[in-house]
């Protein structure tokens, strides 16, 4: 079995196929080419060394969704299926999970 490993700051990301993209309250509407892509991180760099000789890790983990630009990643695809590669840096936002106790207290 083959898997994606990407180097340095590079994510890889598996977009989420849907054909209006909602994840929660967020609706990624179709503004064109240029529109941000939404997808699971799966697999994540162990980051890079700056222009200063420090190290910079990665800020996203495996199983986040992120958001990223449609235009800087570059879409492969590996064994039958779409992905993007691109830096962490690229990475638009992330998309979060709230925890609302009011609400669910509202369902009682």
């Amino acid at each position: 079995m083959k898997k994606l490993v990407p180097l340095n700051d590079r994510i890889v990301v598996k977009p989420i196929e849907a054909e209006e993209q909602m994840y929660g309250n967020i609706i990624i509407a179709d503004m064109g080419k240029e529109r941000p892509e939404m997808g699971e991180v799966i697999a994540v760099g162990p980051g890079r060394m700056s222009e200063f000789g420090k190290f910079v890790g990665v800020n996203v983990n495996v199983g986040d969704i992120v958001l990223l630009p449609k235009i800087g990643t570059i879409r492969i695809e590996f064994e039958g299926e779409e992905y993007y590669i691109g830096q962490a840096k690229e990475i638009l936002c992330k998309v979060e999970e709230t925890y609302n106790a009011e609400a669910d207290h509202d369902l009682l």
